[in-house]
């Protein structure tokens, strides 16, 4: 009888009228506006500033930080090291993740907790650790000083700091697709006379593409941004070693204009990077979705 009231006040319910909202619809749209907002403070505001102080005067900013002394050579060595990190990488991490899925040994744990340690070491720390290990007062740096290897305060110490943070970036962008890959098609290609590369090239590999680009890309985008870790181990010589983070920074410098444009052709140039990694974790996203399309 309730049942019969309810339904006859609904139809009398003018159309123009419309429903109060439930508890349930107004939690989920506070839920919404408080992830928005925090979204919006501290992401899309700071990205706001950044472009109206780098480009409110149109590209007069860029250019005039790009025509500093050593801006070009600071922007090409990042972005090879970038490349070159990300290549080592994808080749390694992807290994390391094979080892950490599908070979069982004693301390497999253990190895995947040392994986992860760049992203809870601080870089700066990082970048002290290998100066003690490859600098040239220490054992392994003088032999390899000896030997006309330069490391530390040289382009090599710069790919060992962009290695060590995103060495995690790619395994953890491939180990979750190998563990949902079927061992028994691994196995089946092995029964066939198949070896272990043709195995891996035929049957993991195309599975596996999308994932290791994900994490390539990363590795790239990581490596842009990076500050603390390349600030120790590269010497920040122009021309030579200064990468474009620590640029950014000596534009930052009161000294460095003599003038107020040095913000403003810092933002510019941070803004640009900005765009580049952004443009990158897309293409990233797009790679993860279509992995698991087809997975």
């Amino acid at each position: 009888m309730a049942d019969a009231v309810a339904i006859d006040q609904e139809a009398q319910r003018p159309e123009g009228r419309a429903r109060p909202p439930s508890g349930a619809a107004l939690r989920r749209w506070s839920l919404r506006g408080a992830a928005f907002l925090y979204l919006g403070l501290f992401i899309v505001l700071p990205v706001v500033a950044i472009l109206q102080h780098g480009f409110g005067d149109g590209l007069t900013n860029l250019k005039e930080a790009l025509d500093s002394f050593g801006a070009k050579a600071a922007i090409r060595l990042t972005l090879e090291m970038a490349a070159l990190t990300a290549i080592i990488n994808g080749i390694f991490g992807t290994l390391l993740a094979y080892v950490l899925v599908r070979i069982r040994f004693p301390g497999r744990d253990l190895l995947s907790t040392v994986v992860d340690l760049p992203f809870a070491v601080p870089t700066l720390v990082a970048g002290v650790m290998l100066v003690a290990l490859y600098g040239p007062s220490s054992t392994v740096g003088a032999w390899f000083e000896a030997h006309g290897i330069h490391i530390i305060f040289a382009p090599l110490g710069i790919l060992l700091a962009l290695l060590f943070v995103t060495l995690p970036l790619v395994v953890r962008s491939v180990q979750p697709v190998l563990l949902e890959l079927d061992p028994a098609e691994e196995e089946a290609a092995r029964v066939l006379g198949a070896g272990r590369w043709t195995t891996f090239s035929r049957v993991m590999f195309p599975a596996l593409r999308p994932a290791i680009a994900a994490g390539c890309l990363l590795a790239f985008a990581r490596s842009l941004g990076e500050f603390g870790a390349i600030v120790i181990v590269s010497g920040n010589r122009v021309n030579d070693t200064l990468t474009a983070p620590v640029f950014i920074s000596q534009l930052l410098q009161p000294t460095h204009y003599g003038s107020k444009s040095g913000p403003d052709a810092a933002a510019a140039v941070s803004a640009v990077l900005f765009g580049l990694a952004f443009v990158l974790v897309l293409i990233t996203e797009k790679l993860v979705s279509v992995g698991k399309e087809r997975s």
